[in-house]
Parts: C-alpha cells; structure tokens; sequence
C-alpha cells in the first residue's frame, strides 16, 4: 500500500519530492501527481472545497425576508470551488485510489492548511471521513532537511484534531454571521420595497466602522489658529534656522493639538518676535550618534502597503503582482503570508540567494549582492531568522532563480522585494544628530529656539537604495537630513530675521489602502479586554490573503470610494453604522468580536473549548441579530441625521433626515409636517445629504449610477421631484427620459420641428435628439411609421460626458466625435478621454481611444500579432435612457492581412549603434528604449552619476568616444545616442 501526500500547492508538492528522492527514491512524474514505491505526492491550489448550507436553506437573494431567518443548519454540506474544480477531481482519484491506505496533510502549518485539507478528505470520502489514516506533517521551514525532519517526526490526527476543530468553527461562524446578518439588515433596509443589498461580516464591518470613524472625527474638527515663529540666525560659518518653543511645556491629554512650538493667540506670537529681532542670542547645542537599521522583511500586508505608498499600487494590484512573481515567474517566494522572518536553518538558502542575485542580470542590484557576499554580511541574525516569529509561511524574499522578463509594474514590485531582503543583512545606517537650541533675552525673559540637523555619517543598508535613501529614513518629527552650520563654543548668533506664522489645525487624513492596512494589522489595539486583546496581537483584522478582497469588496458594495490614493466612506456606509447602532448590534462594528473568537478557537485547539460549546454560542449571537432586526418597530432608527438648508416644496417647513425619509416636520422642525417626504434609499441607492441637498432645491438630479432592481441588477438613472395631483403633495419618481417612454406606452412622437443631426448609420434616415438620447426617427412611433423599425440610438450624455449636437453630427457624418475629456469611468470613477466612433461590425458607437505616445507600453502578447491601429475598448457608449452604463465589447481580432503584415515585422529593434556606443551597449540590433535601458544599466552599475548632482553622468573610458565630453546633462543622453545610431 501507498501513502498519499497532499500539499497545499504544486511548488511544496516539488519540494517534498525532490526532499524524498535521495530517502525514498526516485519519483515518476504524471500530469497531476508524482508517485514512487512509496509514495504518491499531490497537491491542491489554495481552497478546493468550500461549505454551504443544505438546499432547502438557500434562499435566493431576491426572496431574502424575515420569513426565512435566521439560517441556522444542522450542518454543512461541501461544494467544490467553481474554478479548482479540475484539480480537486484529480486530488480525489488520488485518494480514491485502492493502492493507497493512508494520507499525510502537507498543507501548511496553521489553521487554513487543516481546514484545506479536511474538506478534501470529507469531499473524497462523500461527505463523511474516508476512513484512511490520516496523519500531519508540519513543516515550518522548506529547506530538504527540514522536509525530511518532518517526515521522521509526523503527528498524529489525534494530535491535531484541535486545530481541526477550530478551523471548521470558525469557517462556519463566518458563514452563519455573515449570511444572516447580511440578509437580515437587508430585510430591514427593504421593508419600504424594493431589494437594499446590506452586506455585514465580521472582517468587512469593522474595517469599515474604523474608515467611518475617521470620517466622523474629519467632519467633526474645527479648525483652530494657532501660530508658529520661525527665526534666521547669523553664526561666523553663516546662517541657520531655528524655531521658537516652550521648554517648560507639558503633554496636555485633554487637547492633542497643543504642542510645544504652537502659540494660540496672534498678539503673543507677534511679542515673542518682537522681543528677539536683532537680538544676540547664546547657542547650546548636543551632538550624538545614532543609528537606524533596515526595516524587516516583507510579509505581505507590509509589501502592499509599501508598495502603495511608493507606486500607487492596491492591496488587489500588489497581490496579483506578487501571485504572478509567485506562480509565472518563479522568481519570489510565497506572497501570502504573515511573516516578516526566516526559519534558522535558511541561512545557506539566503546567501545561495545573494550569489544568484550577484551573478543575474539585474545590473542595478547585483553590485549590493557581491559586496554583501564579499563582506560577510551574510550571516545568523534573530531579527532575520527565527523559527518562533515563522508561521505558516515565512517572509517574501527573492526565490534562487532569476527572473526573466518582467513587465514594469511585476519589476518594481520584485526591486522592492529584493532590496528590502538585500537591506536586512545590510549594517545599519549611522548618523550624527545635532540638537541646537539658541536662546535670545528681553526684559528678563529668554526665549528658545530649536535647530535640529542629521548627517548620514555612513550609509549601510541606505546605500542600496541610492537617490531613494532619503525616502526611506525615518524622519522624526523637527528633524532635516541636514547638517548644520557650526557654531564655535561660547560664540554669540545674531537674529537675522524672524516672523510669526499664522497656521490651523488639520483634521486627521482619511486613510489611503497603505494606512487602512495598517489598521487592519494592529486592529487588537483597540480592544479593552486584555485577554481579547492578546488573542489578536498577532491576527488582526482578516488575514494578509484576505485583507485586499475585504477593502475591494467593500468598494464594490458601494461602501466606500477611492478617489486617487484616498478611501472615503459612502452615505451607505453611514447608515449601515446607524443602523447596527439602532439596532444595538455594534458587535458586529467591532474588532472584539474577532478578539473574542480567536481568544475561544486558541482554547479549542488546546482542548480547552468544546467546538459544540463554540458554535452553540456563535447560534445563539446569530439569533439575536437576526431578532433584534425582525422585532424593531419603531419609525425610525435613533442616529445623528442632518438638517437640509432647503424647504419643503409643499409647504415651506423644514425638512429632516431619518433613517428611511427625509420628511417635513413643519415650520418648527419639531411637528409631523405636511406629509412630505421622499426615501433615502431609492432603488437601493442611498442619497448622500449633499445629494438629497441638490434634489430638494433643483427638484432634480442626475444620472445617478448605483441603483438596483428588485431583482437585485444595477442601473442608471436621473431622479425628479413631481408634483402628485391625487395626493396633493410632491414625491419622487424616476426621469427615463421621453424616449424611454415612448417605447414602454407606443405613444406617438411629433418630431418633425426637431432638426436633424446627421443621417442614421443603420438605416439612413434622420437622426433628432428626443428626451435624453439621439434617436433614428424610424426608431419611435410617429404618424408616418406608427411601428418602429430601426433601433439606433446614443445618449446625450455619456458616463457624464455631454454630447452636444455637433459631436453627434460629426460622429453620424465623419464616422467618429473630436477627442472628447469629460468621460468618468463607472468602474474606478476616474476621468479619461476618448473619441466616440460607429462601428459597422459592432452596429454601435464604441470608444475609441488615442494611441499613446512612442507607441504600445508593453510588447504584443506572443500568441497573436499586434493589432495595427490602437483597438478601440469599445463597448460601447452606447446610453440607453438617461445615460445607461457603457458595456465593454471584445477586442475584434485582426485581420489575416493585418496579422500576415505584423508578423513580417522584426521583433528586434533595427537600429545598428556605432562602435563606440557597442562598446558599451553591444553590438545590437535594438530598439530606441532598449538602447536607454541598456545604456542606464550600465551607468548605474558603474556609478557613474554624479555624487553631487545626479542629473549629471560622469563618463568613464569607455562613454567619453559617445558623449565627446568629460560629462553630460542626463537630459541631453537621447539626442547623444540618437548620433550614434543608424
């Protein structure tokens, strides 16, 4: 009999292999598995199975009501994961196998590697175990001694039956509070009509409550004036600048915008600069070294957050930049992990790892990699490696092979890998910090100002960044990363100049996703309870696999925007905090439920917890949700609701936010009003108040994007306010425009005064505007053609981009609109510019969009040829109605002519460069841009920049026949080049 190995993913599965074969012999490698004598060896790709509840528990989303709440099965059943379903079927015949009487878990070390392979065991064995012996290896470190060690020393299920327990626990507490708690807020929200998808989840929320929190506390701050006095002193060496503060100052809790340098009253300031200017002053000053060492190692929530920080990049970006380095490319290590350490037996692998780099073609790292080597900063260190601070996994680090081409993005985010896991090893950076303080006297009183300077004395692991370095020191607040002139002992400064400068609090920033992840990260700060508190010192808010999904699905709910690198919160996300607060279920907002969770799941997998006792709890906490939403009856929710500025159109009172309405409450604003009110929530769609503001006073708005169906499918639409004649009052309803309306009712439309814009491309007839699109006259009933027979149409705006009666003319008798640079993407709401143009084989306006400058960034994929002319995404613009959302169309496919002429073409470059500049780049042919690239390689590898200007190239023997100089201005290099090129 053979024993079955399943790891957690194809590259451990080859680790234990090639670990094995010198203990166990040589394995036959087969499409999915490798298997020997001995054993068989598998993997899976992360999760294949995943739990769902029984049929007769799955509500459809569009019938989701009290009726059917809460869910609480007897059990879970499995299901495969959509798109692993190749790869479990191929674990499953594995395990299936009659030869094969006993497994070993390889999947990772921790709570999701057990569940992982649970599943797939319970899956493989019909929903119940497979009845084969099971046991665990636990490896921490990947080395093949390590592999081998952990072989020798296996666990027992027995041993692990805890861990088991509180991986399935807390998969289906997710499930439970997450389902009923989504469906029962939802219920709630959609009691006025209409489906109001409300989302809740014990990660989700609370990262959204600490997003809205900082919203509140923006909103709340007053700025205050406050002022700061900055002086100039004269010393014989020359000049320095200095600032006045209060040595006698004390922290104030009460007040974090007090601080030592900040003067509150104008007068005072404007005294204290009297009382110095041109004053001699006195100067005590300390001077001491210090030292900074190299941030850790990167896990992967401090990789996207540097990387956000740097690049721009998204938690979502950075992850499948690393994945893609991970999986395609080979060149790092396991992405998603929450380790910033090495295991201790991973020092050969770290200095192997350091050869390659020396030796790779990653000329602008190799010179750091030999100098390391050469050193022998290679070497044992607890702040690298060690075994307790390695989890699952351990930190991202460059693998032993080289990465070979790289698009630009997975390249910057592979050099900051690289020269993060180069730093660590690096010596610390040593500075002289000097504190000056100059003290000038009037009538008795002194008065202080501090000068702070920082000299890099040796750079150590700083050097490896070059330009970069100032970036990444850690600047402490007064500091500059510049020395000060010197002042002699016992030597007198005159004042030059001093000035008070008026200056106001700012509130705190909003978070971007760097700044959010952090928070996330160290979420069990917050927690009261020592106990929880500890539970999550080293879990946080999600995991770092999950954490970019939780921001972007809070974004795709609606829940917040990010405009530029900013995360604002929507009215939605308000209403939901309303609402748990209301509903007095702010457990669900709050990082001490996840405390309390791991706090009980670290009991359980010390046997310490019974997983019945747990998810007796976890029933009875979604019980009360689910009771407290379905038994709330009062007219609205108690919360902080806003004032509108405008009156109510019916009768002049004041109109006021509840949760549901904004309704009048009279003239006083505390009456029942006139009966006028209009929802918050139209079609699922929360109005913000500065919404709600403009409707109020314009008695319109829009198009609006966002809102939903009751069957829960999204649309765009402009709201009105109308007068109601039967009611005698005004309400809301949704503006389709007349066109919308002539197809629904088959009303007949006049549009013979309407002037014509230019000639149907479909059928050849006038084109006129009607309502809020450009229609075919033949395209609505009228008197001559009672029954439509043509369908074109385009809106007059499109993604907010108005189409004036010009553009439609020059689109319907040119082919295309001018460059038109107001459209605003629905899907990242950022601004872009294209043309507007008919496509014959699409049969719609599509976009087009300007080819960039120097052509395509990055080369044609290599299984098709490029397209000749820049591919128009189309998808066209076209609106239906109000403004209807562009649906993107495929690529169209290049001709066989197109293809047969692009693949003629050199995928080289063609340019010849003269001897002397082959001396430096090669004997080519090459492209213009991999001329530069290779002529930067090598001027950064030979250091050939300027020390003192960078912006100036030094040119050795070999750059002076190129340049005909001793050096050149970088910005004159592509002229240079381009004489030496034929």
């Amino acid at each position: 009999m053979k024993t079955l190995v399943i790891a957690e993913k194809p590259s451990v599965a080859q680790d234990i292999v090639r670990a094995l074969t010198p203990v166990a012999g040589k394995f036959d490698k087969h499409d999915e598995h490798f298997e020997n004598e001995r054993y068989v060896v598998t993997s899976a790709v992360g999760h294949l199975v995943e739990i769902q509840a029984p049929e007769q528990y799955d509500v459809k989303r569009g019938k989701w009501s009290f009726a059917h709440l809460p869910v609480i099965p007897p059990h879970f059943e499995l299901k495969p994961v959509d798109k692993t379903k190749t790869r479990l079927n191929a674990v499953v015949r594995q395990a299936r196998r009659k030869d094969v009487g006993a497994l070993i878990n390889a999947c990772d070390a921790g709570r999701e590697g057990e569940l992982i392979f649970r599943l797939i065991e319970q899956y493989a064995g019909g929903g119940k175990p497979l009845g084969k012996p099971v046991q665990r290896l636990w490896l921490q470190s990947m080395t093949p001694q390590a592999i081998r060690d952990g072989f020798d020393n296996l666990r027992t299920d027995a041993q692990m039956q805890g861990l088991h327990d509180a991986a399935r626990s807390r998969s289906e507490a997710d499930w439970l509070v997450g389902i009923n708690g989504t469906r029962a807020m939802t219920a709630f929200n959609s009691r006025d009509g209409g489906f109001f998808l409300t989302t809740v989840g014990r990660v989700q929320t609370p990262t959204l409550a600490v997003v809205v929190e900082r919203e509140e506390q923006i909103r709340r701050h007053v700025a205050r004036d406050y002022w700061e006095i900055h002086a100039t002193f004269l010393a014989e060496a020359g000049e320095y600048a200095g600032k006045w503060f209060d040595p006698a100052w004390k922290k104030d809790a009460g007040d974090a915008d007090k601080r030592a340098d900040r003067v509150w009253d104008a007068h005072t300031a404007q005294a204290i600069a009297d009382a110095v200017r041109g004053k001699a002053c006195s100067v005590t000053e300390e001077s001491k070294p210090s030292t900074q060492a190299s941030p850790l190692l990167f896990d992967l929530t401090s990789l996207q957050r540097e990387a956000n920080g740097k690049f721009g990049f998204s938690a979502k970006t950075t992850l499948a930049l690393a994945q893609s380095l991970y999986e395609r490319h080979k060149a790092l290590t396991y992405p998603r992990t929450d380790s910033r350490w090495l295991p201790e037996d991973y020092l050969a692998v770290a200095r192997k790892t350091f050869e390659m780099l020396a030796t790779s073609g990653q000329r602008h790292l190799a010179p750091h990699a030999k100098k390391a080597l050469d050193d022998g900063y290679v070497k044992p260190s607890k702040r690298i490696f060690d075994n307790s601070k390695v989890s699952d996994h351990f930190a991202i680090i460059p693998t032993l092979e080289a990465p070979g081409a790289l698009s630009e993005a997975e390249q910057k985010l592979y050099d900051l890998v690289v020269r993060r896991f180069m730093a660590v090893f690096y010596p610390s950076a040593e500075y002289q910090v000097t504190t000056r303080i100059t003290t000038a006297s009037h009538e008795g009183q002194s008065y202080n100002f501090q000068s702070n300077g920082k000299v890099l004395v040796r750079p150590g692991w700083l050097a490896i960044y070059g330009k970069e370095a100032d970036a990444e020191m850690e600047k402490k607040e007064g500091e500059q990363s510049k020395s000060l002139v010197p002042v002699k002992p016992g030597e007198m400064v005159r004042n030059e100049h001093v000035e008070p400068k008026a200056l106001q609090t700012r509130p705190p920033a909003r978070y971007s996703e760097a700044t959010l992840l952090g928070a996330m990260e160290g979420a069990g700060k917050w927690i009261e309870d020592d106990e929880l508190r500890e539970a999550m010192q080293e879990k946080g808010l999600g995991t770092p696999a999950t954490r970019a999904a939780i921001i972007e699905g809070l974004i795709g709910e609606k829940y917040m925007l990010r405009e530029g690198r900013e995360l604002i919160p929507t009215a939605k996300a308000f209403q939901l905090m309303t609402l748990l607060r209301g509903l007095q279920v702010e457990e669900l907002s709050k990082p001490a439920l996840t405390g309390d969770w791991e706090y009980k799941l670290a009991q359980m997998e010390k046997g310490q917890l019974s997983r019945e006792a747990f998810m007796r709890e976890i029933a009875a906490m979604t019980e009360r949700i689910v009771l407290k939403a379905k038994e709330y009856d009062r007219d609205t929710v108690p919360g902080d609701y806003a004032t509108l500025q405008t009156p109510c159109p019916n009768c002049g009172g004041v109109v006021q936010e509840n949760y549901r309405r904004y309704a009048c409450t009279g003239a006083s604003g505390a009456g029942e009003g006139c009966g006028f009110s209009f929802t918050k929530t139209p079609a699922g769609r929360t109005f913000a108040v500065e919404e709600a503001e403009a409707f109020l006073s314009n008695h319109k708005i829009g198009p609006l994007e966002g809102f939903r169906s009751k069957a829960g499918w999204p649309f765009v639409a402009e709201l009105a306010l109308v007068r109601d004649e039967e009611s005698g009052n005004y309400k809301l309803e949704f503006d389709f425009g007349d066109d919308a309306k002539a197809e629904q009712t088959g009303e007949i439309v006049d549009l013979s005064a309407e002037p014509s814009v230019g000639p149907c491309p479909k059928c050849g007839n006038p084109v006129k505007a009607f309502g809020k699109s450009y229609v075919c006259t033949r395209s609505v009933p009228s008197h001559e053609h009672p029954a439509p027979s043509c369908d074109f149409k385009s809106g007059q705006v499109i993604l907010q981009q108005p189409v004036e009666p010009e553009q439609m003319a020059k689109l319907l008798n040119e082919g295309k609109t001018d460059l038109l640079d107001k459209f605003v993407s629905m899907r990242t709401r950022r601004p872009f510019k294209a043309r507007l143009a008919w496509s014959p084989d699409e049969g719609k306006v599509v976009f087009e969009f300007e080819p960039r400058e120097g052509g395509r960034k990055y080369p044609p994929r290599k299984t098709a040829a490029a397209p000749a002319k820049t591919a128009s995404k189309s998808g066209a613009a076209r609106a239906e109605g109000a403004g209807a959302a562009a649906k993107k169309a495929a690529k169209k496919a290049p001709t066989k002519k197109t293809a047969a002429k692009t693949e003629k073409t050199p995928r080289a470059g063609n340019l010849q460069p003269s001897p002397a500049l082959a001396a430096v780049i090669g004997p080519g042919p090459f492209g213009r841009g991999e001329v530069m690239k290779k002529l930067w390689d090598y001027i950064k590898a030979n250091n050939l920049q300027d020390p003192n200007d960078k912006r100036t190239i030094l040119a050795d023997d070999k750059l002076k026949p190129v340049f005909g100089a001793d050096s050149v201005g970088m910005f004159k290099l592509a002229g240079l080049v381009g004489g030496h090129l034929s």
